[in-house]
């Protein structure tokens, strides 16, 4: 009899499913972090030379790449592959400091930060909330200083050298030479990996008021991790949010809900159960993202291939839509890149091991699509539009 009463009380699902959507990246709220933040650097080597482990680039757009694939047991192999790709453009960045770091039991703590002698007004805008109504005087007391006692700014540097474990430099981006609105720098530590802490330092010094390029960072075929932001989508339902089943056409009050949000008890919601809300604008790290090719600033054969002798580079027919033109050094990363277009994104040297062996074929490219990205794109350069085109009238006028 109390068997009965036990399977009475109980209910039971028709279908046993697994639940939707992940756990993982709760709170799904808007992130604090425009840039893409980078919560840890590559474990050092000190036996290699001392280097740089990240970097800044601003999404252009996507484009797709036919690649001849050398993957031997697969049924790919040696055929040809059609690839999207997406641009991200990398002027150089300007180091402007270095900063210290004491290894505690409680993580890192700052001892040191010693800055160049020069700041750019790009960086400076970036330690001011309002630009045009400031005095502009940021740095002006650190560089007199710096300059009637330069042997200050040496002491500061052996003490980096004497006690510290972890050394990054401050670099930031040059906005002057994208064609976007924003003015102010984005500033980002980087840390210096490889040689002992002597060699990190004055490796620091030797890049201050320096450019450094995005060829000095990473390689072609290297595979980087990406730290950025992806595109907001405002407030979102649950079916979209969540990826829940729609409840059948005829349900009373919508369809596009959770049937049940719990039970009696315990007498409140519990923070598993899908619900609407933000979706989009969260930071997001994917690892292990593979750059094709690395364009430079003057070449204007940048999208050229030896199977492809067309002299272009790789700005498209019309420019990359809402973005314009290529005009700085780039990199060309297989797959998609977190974010609109625009926006910041930070690159950073792979934190995991590359073992797997689509990530270390050769890129054997065969073709760079620079068609327009507007319409239905025909020709692959302006010149060969008007070719084949002819005289227009338009132009004549």
């Amino acid at each position: 009899f109390s068997s009965i009463i036990f399977h009475c009380g109980m209910s039971h699902r028709k279908f046993e499913a697994p639940r939707h959507g992940s756990l993982q990246y709760l709170p799904k709220k808007r992130t604090k972090h425009h840039r893409g933040r980078i919560r840890s650097f590559p474990k050092d080597n000190t036996a290699l030379p001392p280097h740089l482990t990240a970097f800044i680039g601003y999404k252009a757009g996507m484009t797709h790449v036919v690649r001849e694939i050398e993957r031997p047991g697969s049924k790919l192999h040696k055929k040809e592959a059609v690839e999207s790709v997406t641009i991200l453009e990398t002027p150089p960045m300007v180091v402007v400091g270095v900063v210290g770091y004491v290894a505690t039991p409680n993580g890192l703590r700052t001892l040191s930060t010693v800055w160049a002698s020069h700041l750019s007004d790009e960086v400076k805008r970036r330690f001011y909330k309002n630009w045009y109504r400031s005095k502009k005087k940021a740095f002006t007391k650190y560089a007199k200083n710096a300059a009637e006692k330069p042997q200050k700014i040496e002491e500061e540097l052996a003490r980096i050298k004497d006690h510290c474990q972890v050394v990054r430099v401050l670099a930031h981006t040059q906005m002057k030479k994208l064609k976007l609105r924003q003015k102010v720098a984005n500033l980002l530590e980087v840390q210096i990996n490889g040689g002992d802490i002597a060699a990190k330092v004055d490796f620091a010094k030797s890049l201050f008021e320096q450019e450094v390029d995005v060829s000095k960072v990473f390689g072609e075929g290297e595979s980087l991790d990406i730290c950025a932001a992806t595109r907001g989508h405002g407030y979102a339902g649950v079916v979209s949010r969540w990826g829940v089943t729609r409840l059948p056409r005829k349900t009373h009050r919508g369809l596009r809900k959770v049937a049940c949000i719990g039970a009696w008890h315990p007498a409140r919601v519990r923070f598993t159960v899908a619900r609407a809300g933000q979706q989009g604008y969260h930071h997001r790290t994917e690892i292990n993202k593979r750059v094709l090719r690395i364009g430079k600033k003057d070449d204007t054969k940048s999208a050229s291939t030896e199977s492809d002798l067309t002299e272009k580079g790789i700005t498209p027919v019309g420019g990359f839509p809402h973005y314009g033109q290529v005009n700085e050094d780039w990199l060309m990363i297989k797959g998609c890149v977190a974010g609109s277009r625009k926006r910041a994104v930070t690159l950073r040297k792979s934190l995991v091991a590359v073992t797997k062996r689509s990530l270390l074929e050769p890129i054997n490219m065969k073709f760079i699509d620079t068609s327009s990205k507007y319409g239905h794109g025909r020709f692959q350069t302006i010149e060969e539009k008007n070719k084949f085109l002819g005289p227009l009238a338009s132009k004549e006028k």
